[in-house]
């Protein structure tokens, strides 16, 4: 796992020198993703430069050392990953002739990349990666993300300078443009809580897309292209559903598919361990370790004293059960407070998934023990997991075919009592089967009663629904919530839904969180979820392997059920959260305040300060939970102030 930057001068401007000086700058900046070792090489005649920090994971010796150059000396790799067959894969090459000199993957990739191509062999990678491929021959510059964007790439070219980064730190440090910022894509952060890829923050840099190759060529525009499809996915798995699977033989070949994707992650040369919450995505990944393992594998969880949002007990029996060794760490508001500066700097761009903060917290923990640990991510998005996907089904059912002006009426009746009220109702409701926030939950339910079944998923991912009207002088870009064909691709609400999801919120909110909270503690984070085989596999199952009598990820938890007792593991959906909302009110009040003062906003000049303020008064009363919306912008201007003061500092 590292960190990869560089940039192509296409008019060959600079010398030796100037290129090793800037490429080694850019490479500093993300030291704290390569602890281990860090290394610069140039091609000044056709003004590349490549810098990459490492942190060691497989072939810890020199011979891993980056960038890399090929056997014959003609192609130059600067990656970031992990690929889990590179051992089948060397020993096929082997067989063509090639001879290697370390035991890496990433010499595995690269000699590959000279016998077949950068396409052909990025589609015989399993796992994940950011590509830099150098041809000083062809003077061919490519970039290259693995399937499901769990390794980041920005990239932007301006003139003839095309400049790259695992991070938008790397990219700041080049003087060679200025960065400005993108006001559309802050609308659009706006509505999801994140930047949705193409876009980043500053104008004119982009996200390279999941499972895309970008290609630079002499006299050529960059050109994007896919190597696999998520929606060639969807629809070749939905036109090859297996319709007569048994259960048995459905869970046979999910577990015997996690089984492989979980072993080849555990593939490593440093200590390894797993995340585990307790609920049912990290447990599958943590028992199916223990299967696998000889000894007790390490696990760690986080835990609050709010018990709303407390899942270390639970952590603690899967684990007892299993027999692992495992740690948790119960973290306060002090803890967060000494968290929150620091998440601009991690972040680069706006982005408000408030579970960044326990992200970073249980990485932290687990970094003290191990250098590489598996995560459940992805389960969600494959296995229809999504307390969301069940009642937006629920709501287009029960709407779907009612007058238009009979919903409006229901959703007046809905609004007439405040949330705290509809709080109070539903406490008469036992705590087990009591939604969490449910005041909120029947006013926004109340929002989407107008709506068709896409707009009622859009309302329910949305935070700002009019985003336009808050951020000043953006334009909220269109995306794919907004596409048309994705109807034509799922016609199936579920279905559209699930692909929604693992194309926008999967690759841009979770992933993202999941790296840059990891990397910041130089702690690798494996997804065997969303293995490729793994999620062509899901879209082959008929819905009733996902959603069954009310329960979700059902085909999952009979994998899982295989290790552990069901009782462990029956309770509602909680969510990697933390306690916001009441933060908000206490602890986190003067700093939310202080970015949030009319002044402040007039002065930054990003937001319209009347929204905003009445929003802030209504959640301090505790009339309204407006927690996400404040923390949209708050993380937006606490990354305005870092990303001011960064550009003050390049400017000097």
């Amino acid at each position: 796992m590292c960190g990869i930057a560089g940039f192509l001068d296409r008019q060959g401007r600079g010398s030796a020198d100037t290129l090793q000086r800037l490429a080694q700058a850019m490479g500093d900046s993300l030291l704290h993703r390569g602890p281990d070792d860090g290394g610069v090489w140039t091609d000044a005649p056709a003004g590349l430069a490549f810098a990459q920090r490492r942190l060691a994971v497989v072939d810890l010796s020199p011979m891993g050392h980056q960038p890399m150059v090929s056997r014959s000396g003609r192609f130059i790799i600067n990656y970031n990953g992990e690929v889990y067959n590179f051992a089948e894969m060397r020993r096929e090459l082997e067989g063509l002739g090639k001879t290697f000199r370390g035991h890496s993957d990433t010499e595995v990739i690269l000699e590959g990349c000279e016998q077949w191509g950068i396409a052909a062999t990025v589609k015989r990678l399993i796992g994940m990666f950011a590509i830099a491929l150098w041809d000083r021959e062809s003077r061919t510059l490519w970039l290259a993300r693995d399937r499901m964007g769990i390794k980041p790439v920005y990239w932007g070219m301006f003139g003839d300078l095309v400049l790259f980064g695992s991070e938008l730190k790397a990219l700041l440090v080049h003087p060679g443009w200025t960065p400005e910022i993108d006001r559309n894509a802050l609308a659009a952060f706006m509505r999801h809580n994140y930047v949705p890829a193409p876009y980043s923050i500053y104008r004119g840099v982009r996200k390279l897309r999941q499972g895309h190759i970008l290609t630079i060529a002499p006299g050529e525009a960059p050109r994007e292209e896919p190597f696999w499809s998520l929606e060639e996915t969807v629809a070749t798995g939905k036109s090859n559903l297996l319709q007569n699977l048994s259960d048995k033989d459905a869970t046979d070949q999910l577990e015997a598919l996690l089984r492989d994707a979980v072993g080849r992650r555990m593939i490593a040369d440093v200590p390894l361990g797993a995340f585990l919450s307790g609920g049912v995505d990290s447990s599958t990944v943590v028992a199916l370790m223990q299967a696998q393992s000889d000894r007790p594998i390490k696990t760690f969880s986080i835990g609050f004293h709010e018990g709303a949002f407390d899942e270390a007990p639970h952590a603690r029996a899967v684990a007892r059960h299993l027999g692992t060794d495992h740690l948790d760490l119960y973290v306060d508001s002090r803890q967060t407070l000494d968290v929150i500066p620091d998440l601009p700097q991690w972040f680069d761009e706006p982005f408000a998934d408030s579970s960044q903060i326990p992200t970073f917290l249980v990485s932290k923990l687990t970094r003290n023990h191990v250098t590489v640990a598996l995560s459940g991510d992805g389960g969600d998005e494959l296995f229809a997991g999504y307390t969301r996907y069940m009642l937006a089904m629920k709501l287009w059912r029960r709407i779907g075919s009612l007058p238009l002006g009979l919903r409006n009426a229901m959703a007046g009746m809905m609004r007439s009592l405040p949330p705290a009220s509809w709080d109070k109702i539903f406490s008469l409701i036992p705590a087990g089967s009591r939604p969490s926030h449910p005041g909120d939950k029947v006013w926004k339910l109340a929002s989407i009663l107008g709506e068709t079944d896409d707009g009622i998923y859009k309302r329910l991912v949305s935070h700002w629904d009019q985003p336009d009207s808050v951020v000043i002088g953006g334009h909220e870009p269109a995306g794919l919530l907004d596409d048309p064909a994705t109807q034509r691709l799922a016609p199936d609400f579920l279905d559209r839904m699930q692909y929604l999801d693992m194309a926008t919120y999967l690759p841009d909110d979770i992933l993202v969180k999941v790296d840059r909270a990891s990397m910041a503690v130089a702690l690798e984070a494996r997804v065997p979820l969303i293995d490729h085989r793994v999620v062509e596999f899901s879209w082959r199952l008929p819905q009733h392997f996902k959603l069954r009598d009310g329960q979700s990820k059902w085909l999952l938890r009979q994998v899982l059920y295989r290790h552990v007792p069901r009782e462990l593991i029956e309770r509602p959906k909680m969510g990697f959260g933390v306690p916001i909302d009441s933060w908000l009110r206490g602890p986190l009040r003067d700093w939310a305040e202080s970015l949030l003062s009319a002044e402040r906003l007039k002065r930054d000049g990003l937001f319209d300060p009347v929204p905003i303020r009445a929003k802030w008064a209504e959640h301090l009363s505790g009339r309204r939970n407006w927690q996400y919306l404040l923390w949209d912008v708050l993380m937006a201007q606490a990354w305005l102030e870092s990303h001011t003061r960064r550009i003050a500092l390049k400017a000097a």
